[in-house]
């Protein structure tokens, strides 16, 4: 038994001996771990300002790019609403023949089929223009305006004021707000 107790005696020293190493080198790493983190801490400083850096980076690329996208999607979209304006400038000779016309129509034949027809057409043909952004431009009464109206000639007349739209000859639209195509009038003197 005493042999048991000497090897139990001998085995806690050696436990002490490595316990008291351990320790030791826990305090050597803990002393070369605060010379470490000096240079860690100056390590991870730098780090965090380059992805300060970099985040800003690309929070600026990101807006750049977001502003050129809707700048893209205003100008794609400008392009679409005057698409169609070449399209329309073709069927304003067609509606401008449909004018005519109905101009030339005696009051007898306005009842006939084939007229009332024709006459459907043409408010057809105005519906879908209207629906496309197409508007008439009134101008008989109004007083003469070179944005809007180009003048052929003059009328004299003791009916209307001088300078006051007398005659219409031919029609101006806006597509969209633009002038595509002014109106020719005939002007009071």
């Amino acid at each position: 038994m005493n042999g048991q107790k000497e090897k139990q005696k001998q085995s806690e020293e050696k436990e002490l001996k490595k316990e008291g190493e351990e320790i030791k080198e826990e305090k050597r790493g803990n002393l070369e771990t605060i010379g470490e983190s000096e240079g860690t801490k100056k390590k991870l400083s730098e780090c965090l300002c380059k992805r300060e850096e970099y985040l800003d980076g690309w929070k600026r690329e990101r807006a750049g790019f977001l502003n050129y996208k809707k700048e893209e999607l205003e100008r794609l979209g400008g392009l679409m609403k005057y698409a169609n304006e070449g399209l329309i400038l073709k069927f304003l000779p067609i509606l401008d023949n449909f004018h005519i016309a109905e101009k030339e129509i005696q009051e007898e034949l306005r009842k006939d089929k084939c007229v009332e027809g024709l006459l459907s057409i043409k408010s057809q043909i105005m519906d879908f223009l209207k629906k496309q952004g197409v508007e008439e431009i009134k101008s008989i009464g109004e007083k003469f305006d070179p944005n809007f109206m180009e003048a052929v000639g003059e009328i004299e007349t003791k009916e209307k004021e001088n300078g006051v739209v007398a005659e219409e000859v031919k029609k101006g639209y806006l597509f969209q707000g633009k002038i595509i195509r002014p109106v020719k009038v005939k002007v009071a003197k």
